[in-house]
């Protein structure tokens, strides 16, 4: 794993891929919530698409500190990132049997990441473009 060597431009990629995983989830269990329906197969293969996307994203990240590339960036891109994978063990640890619930407190999760992970790929590309 040492020798393998990441390009920068792969976690933009990701992250791209990130905030468009994180959309569609949140499109699909933002109409459930919306429409007060339970949790559907959809809405959590959109949960576990983005939990999946994600969590790449995140190994990317660290490939790319030890790397040494992240100095330059700024908490708030760490921060960001890592705010979604909290989000997503909060619904975990506040479980509940109610589909509508279920796919309500999802659309929050969903609501939430978006804002950091939007925040973060602003902050991670204004940070990035500034050092190139």
């Amino acid at each position: 794993m040492d020798n393998i060597i990441v390009p920068p431009t792969i976690h933009l990629i990701v992250g791209t891929i990130v905030l468009l995983a994180n959309l569609f989830f949140l499109v699909v269990v933002g109409l459930l919530a919306w429409q007060k329906s339970a949790l559907s197969a959809v809405g959590k293969a959109a949960f576990i698409l983005f939990q999946v996307v994600l969590m790449v994203q995140v190994l990317i990240g660290i490939k790319l500190l030890d790397q040494g590339l992240g100095i330059f960036q700024l908490y708030i891109h760490y921060l960001g990132g890592l705010a979604p994978m909290a989000f997503c063990l909060l619904f975990y640890w506040l479980p509940t049997k109610d589909g509508v619930k279920q796919s309500r407190r999802l659309a929050v999760v969903a609501s939430v990441s978006f804002v950091f992970m939007l925040l973060t790929f602003v902050v991670g590309s204004i940070a990035t473009a500034g050092i190139g």
